[in-house]
């Protein structure tokens, strides 16, 4: 049988087979959602700040549109209490004719109507660093014509609401004058407040429409991250199945001529291991005792094969074999303890399997009695193993190889201990 560290050369053709193509898959996923033009969403830092650049049109809502009747209405009873109550002499008194003070109303609602296309000037035009300077000045010559139609439009209501008013001067309607003597500056200066508050409306929109993004693409980016995590797991577990299919089929094969009801034996149990590796390939961590469960057929067949020669014992309390550890984790640290260590010693080969908890860390132990560490280094098995521990738990988890004093060499497993009632609880509080 080959040994743990040293793979056929099939490794690479499964590797290729199986870890490019998954992540070509993801990378394709993620390219389709960064191109596709149907999607408002683009991962891309430099299209997410061209989005950011192009003028948001953002129809004003029936709410917005009542703020602002609402609004203007208030303005101009401001302006109708200050006109009709004089404060001059002892006391408040009247002193304007009603019509004067519709006249507040009739000014404040034209502006009620000309503000959302106001607004819509806004963001047909909005203010960028390459062409602000045309832009301002034809929002400037916008904003006189309207200045002039609402100074015009009130002079034309003023001559209908007090015709029948007296004035010391005659009342007549005369756009030139009125242009020519640029009365209607106070109306270009109530364009420009209103300008600035749907410039103001503009960045509201645009920044709450940034922060909305990044949100997106926060939750975006974990999804991805997971995936690409799942599609590592798949792939490491994917190059261990087959090490231990090869490595198990060349132990039967041994053993065909010399042990025939041994190699029935081997192969049923093996069956019933990749029925089980087929039922629990979804699954990254199971209960300490499953694993158990899968190593103790394993250790089946490989007493078959050692004939005798080898004792493995396993002792892992109650509160250890509830704990989940990553699926198929013990598998190739037993084996490697077999082929390097067991296999190797001078007698009787023995493996001892120790599982407890240590504070809050799943202590897993596996000590042979070979002839300790060798120095070709370690194996895929090992190395795949040390990958899968990092992928999922990070710097919490460890597996480490010592040769002790005495002899024969020991793995230390360790990983953080959590049960499936504790996952249970976080989803249940989260």
């Amino acid at each position: 049988m080959p040994p743990l560290d040293r793979w056929p050369a099939c490794d690479e053709t499964i590797r290729t087979r199986h870890l490019f193509p998954l992540a070509h898959e993801l990378h394709s996923g993620v390219m389709k959602r960064t191109h596709s033009p149907r999607r408002g969403l683009k991962l891309a830092s430099s299209t997410a700040v061209e989005n950011s650049e192009r003028p948001i049109y953002a129809r004003l809502s029936s709410r917005e549109l009542l703020l602002i009747f609402a609004f203007w209405t208030f303005i101009a009873t401001l302006s109708a209490v200050n006109r009709a109550l004089d404060p001059r002499g002892f006391g408040f008194r009247l002193s304007s004719p009603a019509g004067s003070i519709a006249l507040e109303y009739i000014e404040s609602w034209i502006w009620a109507v000309i503000t959302p296309a106001v607004f819509l000037l806004t963001q047909r035009f909005p203010i960028d660093r390459s062409r602000w300077l045309p832009r301002l000045g034809s929002l400037l010559l916008i904003g006189i014509v309207i200045a002039i139609a609402v100074d015009l439009a009130m002079d034309l209501a003023r001559l209908q609401v007090l015709a029948n008013v007296p004035s010391r001067r005659p009342r007549v309607f005369s756009p030139a004058e009125a242009i020519l003597r640029f009365r209607f500056l106070n109306q270009l200066l109530v364009y420009l407040a209103v300008l600035a508050a749907g410039y103001a409306r503009n960045f509201y929109l645009r920044d709450l429409a940034r922060q909305r993004e990044a949100v997106v693409l926060e939750a975006r980016a974990a999804e991805l991250q997971a995936q690409l995590a799942d599609a590592r797991l798949d792939a490491l577990r994917m190059q261990l199945n087959p090490h231990f299919l090869f490595n198990t089929l060349h132990a039967v094969s041994a053993l065909v001529e010399r042990d025939p009801g041994g190699v029935r034996r081997m192969i049923a149990r093996l069956s019933e291991l990749l029925r089980h590796t087929i039922e629990a390939r979804g699954a990254h961590e199971v209960p300490l005792r499953d694993e158990l469960e899968f190593l103790r057929r394993y250790i089946e067949i490989m007493e078959i094969r050692f004939q005798g020669r080898l004792t493995v014992s396993v002792n892992a309390g109650d509160r250890a074999t509830e704990a989940l550890v990553p699926n198929l984790i013990l598998q190739p640290i037993v084996e490697n303890a077999l082929e390097h260590g067991a296999s190797r010693a001078a007698g009787q080969g023995e493996v001892t399997i120790d599982a407890n908890v240590d504070g809050d860390d799943l202590v897993v132990t596996v000590q042979d009695n070979g002839p300790g560490l060798s120095s070709t280094g370690e194996g895929v098995g090992l190395s795949n193993t040390k990958a899968r521990l990092d992928q999922l738990y990070g710097d919490a988890a460890s597996l480490n190889l010592i040769s002790p004093s005495a002899g024969g060499v020991l793995a230390t497993l360790r990983i953080p201990y959590h049960t499936a009632a504790d996952l249970r609880t976080r989803a249940s509080h989260g």
